[in-house]
């Protein structure tokens, strides 16, 4: 998705019908939770149910320039929900946010259909400069408790974000994204996904220290063991370029190690 089809995915309530909005609201909660058991607990027990029927209500004023109403019933929907939504994020269909507790969706967020967050999620601004400043989200994205999008970047259609994730730059399309700083990991193949579509790995995240550190300690084991039989600095030089780490396999290689660079840097 790029930057000119930013919000180009997004139906606003005067082209989908507030009613239908709120219904789609609604009947999305049975495919995606399955404590959900019928409408009346949906309606009157789901807090992120109530803190979308205000934003939509609150979206409508603000787009009619009824500014401060619309940031009155933002305010008073935060006081009972805990969700914090601005009026002026654009929200698509079928948007679930499962249990709610702390999220927080900036003023120039915008987010797509069938979309699904997790509690203590932020989509979150990195400028005090007005205009965009706060990500954009395609159809069918999930993201993890307690992560955080900062910044006017493009988390493209299907990608997934992982728990505690803190994510500062676009993710592709079907991707999932896990760590501090956000990275993407696991192809489609190896993912655990619902039959609704739902990535239910959004939890998993590496340990690169704890990784480094196994690494290393394997490394020093060889060494020892071959030290005995190659004191000399040409026979250590032969064990190193020997050596075959069973621990690391992707991101630290043998021969970053050798030249002594960071194993986890990008280049």
């Amino acid at each position: 998705m790029s930057q000119t089809e930013i919000g180009s995915f997004l139906e606003t309530p005067d082209e989908t019908g507030f009613f239908r909005l709120v219904r789609e609201d609604v009947e999305c909660v049975f495919a995606r939770d399955p404590a959900a058991r019928t409408r009346f607990e949906v309606l009157t027990t789901y807090p992120g149910v109530h803190a979308l029927f205000i934003h939509r209500i609150a979206h409508a004023a603000w787009q009619r320039n009824w500014r401060y109403i619309a940031r009155l019933m933002s305010f008073l929907g935060r006081m009972f929900t805990q969700i914090d939504i601005h009026p002026g994020a654009r929200i698509g269909r079928r948007f679930f946010i499962d249990h709610g507790t702390g999220v927080v969706i900036g003023e120039t967020a915008e987010i797509g259909d069938d979309v699904t967050l997790y509690h203590g999620v932020t989509l979150g601004g990195t400028s005090w400069s007005k205009g965009k400043r706060h990500p954009t989200l395609g159809n069918k994205v999930t993201v993890g408790a307690g992560a955080k999008i900062l910044g006017p970047i493009i988390i493209d259609h299907g990608a997934r974000v992982g728990a505690n994730s803190v994510v500062i730059s676009a993710v592709p399309a079907g991707m999932t994204v896990v760590g501090i700083p956000g990275r993407v990991v696991l192809p489609l193949e190896r993912r655990r996904i619902t039959h609704h579509g739902i990535d239910l790995d959004h939890h998993l995240m590496p340990d690169p220290v704890g990784k480094a550190i196994s690494c290393l300690i394997e490394r020093i084991n060889q060494l020892e063991a071959r030290l005995g039989m190659a004191p000399d600095s040409e026979g250590l030089a032969a064990a190193m370029q020997t050596i075959d780490c069973d621990v690391c396999d992707d991101s630290c290689d043998q021969a970053r190690f050798m030249k002594g660079s960071n194993p986890y840097s990008k280049t």
